[in-house]
């Protein structure tokens, strides 16, 4: 039998002192460009929160619209993007979100701005009794289900002389308050309310939670088998995106200080956030701000045109499909390792050998 024998550049007791060693893996969140695109993002809120002192009015209320497209937008594509979950029914929330306002506000009493969130509440609660009767569909059931869900609340709430039925009604808590401060505290508002939308929406899908909701998309079954609980999953992030589109609505109606039921229950606010987020890039974080963006920028160029407006955003929505199926936003980083905020995982570079280390 022939002794052992050791490696090459080693000793007995282990690698000497020069050997080069494995680098240990070290996973870390985002990278420069998150840092990089927080940090610019986080600047362009603080420039954004002092422009009612720069701008008039007319242009706050068109930065308002803006800030409605970017909530509802985000907030659909964290039900279908991340959620798997294409809903055609959204605009239930909306103008619950704008009627709780109304009642909050009007008939309860409550200061409307302060009823933004309460709102946004009772949106996310009223869709949990409704999350047990969707789920018990899937696919093109689903979205149609969710379509006559808001349908049906629509007919109840014209129902309600307290509200204007079928009519509509004002908000008369802001009748005889200024124009500039109503116009400057929606703005804020507004802003406000994107900042927690979007923040809110990152931190879920950086969770746990978040790489579960990504699991389910991909393959329910498979989820399921490892662990997750699938229905709970899916019904925390229906109920969130609901109450996004709750504090939409509430937004709308601070603005245009009048609510009808036709409007705000109109399925065109799920054809906008379709077209936002497939504009944008689905399942991405940014996708909806870029989607968001370039809806805002075509309707405020081309809304003069009258049906010339809709033709443009109809062939908009088929160009990007057929030509950059990940939208805007995937053109501009095919590989996602450029995003502007921090979810994303990578690893780490470490120190090869140990004489670096010493």
């Amino acid at each position: 039998m022939s002794a052992p024998t050791t490696p090459a550049g080693t000793t007995p007791d282990g690698p000497g002192p020069d050997v080069p060693t494995a680098p240990p893996a070290r996973v870390v969140r985002g990278g420069r460009t998150a840092t990089v695109g927080t940090g610019a993002l986080l600047a362009v809120v603080v420039a954004l929160a002092v422009l009612p002192y720069l701008v008039t009015s007319a242009t706050l209320t068109s930065l308002v619209t803006l800030f409605v497209y970017v909530v509802i937008a985000v907030s659909w594509n964290l039900l279908a993007g991340y959620g798997g979950m294409v809903s055609v029914g959204q605009q239930a929330y909306i103008g619950l979100g704008a009627y709780g306002l109304v009642v909050a506000s009007d008939i309860v009493g409550i200061d409307p701005f302060l009823a933004v969130p309460l709102a946004a509440v009772v949106a996310g609660l009223v869709s949990i009794p409704v999350s047990f009767l969707a789920f018990r569909l899937v696919g093109g059931y689903f979205a149609i289900g969710t379509w006559v869900v808001a349908e049906v609340f629509r007919l109840v709430v014209v129902q309600f002389r307290e509200v204007g039925a079928g009519s509509g009604t004002s908000l008369r808590s802001l009748a005889g308050t200024d124009a500039g401060l109503r116009i400057a505290f929606t703005y804020w508002c507004g802003l406000i309310v994107v900042v927690a939308v979007v923040a809110g929406t990152v931190w879920l899908v950086s969770s746990r939670l978040g790489i579960a909701l990504t699991a389910v998309r991909d393959d329910a079954t498979a989820a399921a088998s490892n662990g997750v609980d699938v229905t709970r999953v899916k019904r925390i992030v229906f109920v969130a995106s609901a109450a996004g589109a709750g504090a939409a609505g509430a937004l709308l109606a601070l603005s245009s200080l009048r609510v009808q039921p036709d409007s705000v229950f109109s399925v065109q606010w799920t054809a906008f956030m379709v077209f936002m987020v497939v504009i944008g890039g689905v399942g991405t974080l940014e996708g909806p701000l870029v989607g968001a963006l370039v809806f805002f920028a075509l309707q405020e160029t081309l809304s003069d045109l009258g049906s010339v407006y809709l033709v443009v955003l109809g062939v908009v929505a088929i160009l990007v499909v057929l030509l950059a199926p990940r939208g805007v936003w995937g053109l501009l980083d095919p590989h996602r390792r450029h995003g502007l905020f921090p979810v994303g995982h990578r690893l780490a570079a470490a120190v090869t050998s140990r004489k670096a280390q010493a």
